[in-house]
């Protein structure tokens, strides 16, 4: 049975950086697609940043027969400086196989798919509704601490939770929301500096999200980004006529995550 069969193994490379993320998402994508099973084995990564932690830990909650094997001491440190537990990702109750480790390297992959870059079209512009096309300028060590209020919204807690480890360590109070009508149920309530929404979410999408701000007195100059795994031209459009500020493409860098939030709101 499909189910007995032993797992396929793959071996993580030495650097899950920022560089190795899209062809991580896509790898892993192609193999949990046909796979029943799959083990990762973790043993030589030495480095591994927050948008790698997040594909895996998406991967994990979407694919119950994924488990890491033999975190290296980096790997669980990678986590912990995030607060987090890499336990959920480590089943130690799985079956080991002596089936041998293939290497797993994203950087091989000729064409990964679309939704994989870290990001795309987050510099926003001085127009009055500009999607940004433009790289933003890395995060300056001489940045003053900042106070700012961020809302994210977003139907999935992963990313609800990669946005606020990242969002909090920079010195941001973050308020977050489920959904779009959500969001404005905050958004009526309190003030923010600063909104982050996804595009495709139950009750109300981001496009509706950001339109009703924008006919909204209160928001009408309030900073939107726009974080999705969707990058087709014609979506960027209808979200730069809605009123977005600026569009990012999942999964994100930190640093130029931060760095956007300071150009859109200074």
């Amino acid at each position: 049975m499909q189910g007995d069969a032993d797992p396929t193994r793959l071996k993580l490379p030495i650097a899950l950086d920022l560089a190795a993320a899209p062809g991580l998402l896509d790898t892993l994508r192609g193999h949990l697609a046909t796979e029943p099973r799959l083990r990762l084995d973790a043993s030589e990564v030495e480095t591994l940043t927050l948008p790698c932690i997040q594909i895996l830990l998406a991967a994990r909650r979407s694919f119950d027969q994924m488990s890491v094997d033999g975190p290296s001491a980096a790997f669980i440190s990678a986590f912990a400086d995030l607060g987090l537990d890499c336990a959920e990702l480590c089943d130690a109750s799985a079956p080991e196989t002596d089936q041998p480790s293939a290497d797993l390297n994203p950087a091989a992959d000729a064409n990964p798919v679309a939704d994989a870059s870290p990001v795309a079209d987050a510099s926003p512009v001085a127009d009055a509704n500009p999607v940004a096309d433009n790289d933003v300028p890395p995060l300056q060590p001489e940045d003053p601490p900042m106070t700012k209020r961020i809302l994210t919204i977003d139907d999935s807690k992963t990313i609800r939770d990669m946005l606020m480890l990242t969002l909090a360590d920079a010195g941001f109070e973050v308020l977050q929301a489920v959904d779009g009508q959500d969001g404005l149920d905050v958004l009526s309530k309190e003030q923010v500096d600063v909104v982050i929404t996804d595009i495709n979410m139950p009750r109300m999408d981001g496009y509706e999200v950001i339109r009703q701000m924008r006919s909204n007195a209160a928001h009408t100059a309030t900073p939107i980004l726009v974080l999705t795994t969707e990058s087709e031209t014609d979506k960027k459009n209808i979200a730069r006529f809605a009123g977005a500020t600026g569009w990012m493409v999942k999964p994100f860098d930190p640093d130029r995550l931060i760095a956007t939030i300071n150009k859109v709101a200074p």
